[in-house]
């Protein structure tokens, strides 16, 4: 049903808005880009945050349905998240942000353009913890309960298995317990509700986190793929600017060798001689993941008033 709906979107863009109480003239009054983001949800904070990180000022209050960009030729839909994949492939929209899992889930020909670093989670298969399968070679012929059917299906006929997929639109975990499947294939951020329901992951199918993704026809056409471009850019520098810090600090020196062999920053570190004779500030960028080994062996080698500042905005 939901292909239904997408298709006549695709279509009649008019239709639909027109039945959902949107003018025809918010998606067909100009040459805009349309977005589709998830409306209510895990994703809807951080892409909204993201949107206005990267400077796009619009609104996003009460039960809108399109909000456009003052300063951007960008149009946001917030929509179910199911649907998202839909309106990218089919063209209703030209960018979606959504998880890589529903992409995945759906098999829908998009252009993955950016990973966001937000919305973490896996597609595992999961089994009772007491349970006599350890492996998913034991589960080729088996139950199993999901709510992801298309991934489950393609995971298990990639290995040559043909399992009864029992497909659940909620509360998948306690279908082992009740007796409904040997195994689930499930989403996971934390792995709670896994341990609650007394259930251990045995395999992960995928890793998932929100992504953008792009029509493919989009993509070929030379203006919407300029203005894609420009929003792409600075996408890629607020996500490359989380995950660096700035650091700034003053040396000795004849320190100077070692400390560059820390730190040689993006490309060479900014190094600035100051009045104190034998000394210098050096002005580098440290990522986030190696951020304190690396501040402890920058104390180490002799580096002094180090000042740590957040990045807004890096393009590399």
């Amino acid at each position: 049903m939901r292909y239904e709906i997408a298709t006549s979107l695709h279509l009649g863009h008019g239709k639909f808005f027109a039945l959902m109480g949107t003018p025809r003239s918010l998606i067909e009054s100009d040459n805009r880009l349309k977005l589709a983001i998830q409306r209510s949800g895990r994703l809807t904070e951080d892409s909204l945050d993201l949107l206005r990180h990267i400077g796009l000022g619009f609104e996003s209050y009460g039960q809108r349905l399109f909000s456009h960009c003052r300063n951007f030729p960008l149009s946001i839909l917030y929509a179910r998240d199911d649907d998202i994949p839909d309106y990218v492939g089919l063209g209703t929209v030209d960018l979606g942000i959504v998880g890589r899992n529903l992409i995945h889930e759906q098999d829908i020909p998009v252009v993955e353009l950016e990973a966001l670093g937000f919305g973490y989670c896996s597609l595992v298969v999961a089994v009772l913890r007491d349970s006599r399968i350890s492996t998913v070679e034991q589960l080729l012929r088996a139950k199993i309960a999901t709510s992801y059917p298309g991934s489950a299906r393609r995971f298990f006929e990639s290995m040559g298995g043909e399992p009864e997929i029992i497909t659940i639109s909620g509360s998948v975990e306690v279908a082992p317990t009740l007796g409904m499947a040997d195994a689930i294939v499930e989403l996971t951020a934390t792995g709670s509700s896994l341990q609650l329901n007394d259930l251990h992951p045995i395999h992960t199918i995928l890793e998932s986190e929100a992504v953008l993704v792009a029509n493919v026809a989009s993509m070929s056409d030379p203006q919407r793929r300029q203005n894609i471009e420009r929003l792409l850019l600075r996408i890629r520098a607020v996500h490359a600017a989380s995950r660096f810090k700035y650091v700034m600090m003053n040396a000795p020196e004849k320190r100077l060798p070692e400390i560059l062999g820390i730190v040689p920053g993006l490309k060479a570190p900014t190094i600035v001689p100051l009045a104190d004779p034998g000394w210098v500030a050096i002005h580098t960028a440290i990522e986030e993941e190696v951020f304190w080994e690396k501040i402890e062996q920058l104390r180490t080698a002799g580096a002094r008033e180090i000042l740590v500042s957040s990045l807004e905005k890096l393009l590399l």
